[in-house]
């Protein structure tokens, strides 16, 4: 019998890249969704849809009855710009929506891991040089990272406390195909939109400022080893937390410099005032996934770049052509 998974927000940029890597090693997938930043486009057509949101009692149901050997919880409020504006808001999706479900999990008497999609550059701040290992101080600036680190001191409670099978992969800057304008590593898909509009790109400040850029694939793989490896015993918070990266800074003009050349777009570069609060070096030490998980990223980020401008270009051209038929 096929092992299952419930992959919420599976119908997002990463879920739906998840979603795919599960399906195409034999199991079981089970989609919760509400649709209200993921698209239905991206849900893969093997998968069980279920549209709802995190914080309902239908949620918690599901997660309570569906006798699920994995939980891969990506669902959240991704926005840290909205997170500032209405932490409120931020918090009841990012905190509340997760404890429902982990609440879910404990009374269901089923042994099902949960694997949390947690962030790296926003949880660890500006105070030390990257490239950040697990073990960094924590102090984030805004309320989205407050929340993802919040929902990782649960997971390690409910590790100790109920002996639930928990684990946190904190991601790097996520690009790829499907990809959100508006997720944590959104200046890709804008680049990639403006590259084939013909517009200059919009670089803020002088440009040096960097990011650890990790391919969707590679991070459904993430997924996946964090579901079916033997993890260490639980602990404190960074017991079960693993970095996903690559371990290299790059910055907002290289990645500028590399989309120009995989796409072949000429596009001039123009210079902004630099955004308040914004982070000036990230990148992610991943020796820990590797050690453990047996996790490396395999895509380099011009293959990756490629893929992604590959993506748009196809689907602005799939838009024509059914706008025109």
């Amino acid at each position: 019998m096929a092992k299952s998974v419930l992959v919420t927000g599976g119908a997002g940029f990463i879920g739906s890249h998840v979603a795919d890597r599960f399906l195409a090693e034999g199991w079981d997938v089970t989609i919760l969704d509400d649709l209200s930043s993921g698209r239905e486009e991206n849900i893969p057509s093997a998968a069980r849809f279920v549209r709802g949101c995190i914080t309902s009692p239908e949620a918690a149901t599901l997660v309570r009855d569906g006798r699920f050997d994995v939980l891969c919880h990506l669902a959240a409020q991704i926005d840290v710009r909205r997170s500032v504006l209405d932490p409120v808001y931020d918090a009841t999706r990012n905190i509340l929506g997760t404890l429902n479900l982990m609440e879910a999990v404990r009374t269901s008497g089923y042994a099902t891991r949960t694997v949390f999609s947690s962030t790296g550059g926003a949880l660890y701040g500006d105070f030390d040089p990257p490239p950040s290992t697990e073990a960094f101080s924590k102090d984030p600036e805004a309320p989205y990272g407050i929340a993802k680190l919040s929902v990782e001191y649960y997971l390690a409670y409910y590790g100790r406390v109920h002996g639930l099978d928990t684990v946190a992969l904190r991601y790097g800057n996520v690009y790829g195909p499907r990809q959100d304008p508006h997720g944590e590593a959104g200046v890709v898909a804008i680049f990639c939109n403006r590259l084939l509009d013909g517009r200059a790109l919009t670089v803020f400040g002088d440009g040096e400022q960097t990011r650890d850029y990790v391919y969707a694939g590679d991070v459904a793989g993430a997924n996946f080893a964090a579901a079916t490896s033997a993890l260490p015993p639980r602990g404190r918070l960074d017991a079960r937390a693993f970095n996903i990266g690559t371990g290299i800074e790059t910055s907002v003009n290289t990645l500028a410099e590399t989309l120009r050349g995989v796409s072949g777009a000429s596009a001039p570069i123009e210079y902004a005032p630099a955004r308040a609060g914004e982070l000036a070096r990230s990148a992610l030490q991943t020796d820990k996934a590797k050690a453990v998980l047996g996790w490396t990223p395999r895509v380099s980020l011009s293959e990756g770049l490629s893929n992604t401008y590959r993506f748009f270009a196809d689907r602005r051209a799939r838009f024509a052509a059914e706008a025109s038929a």
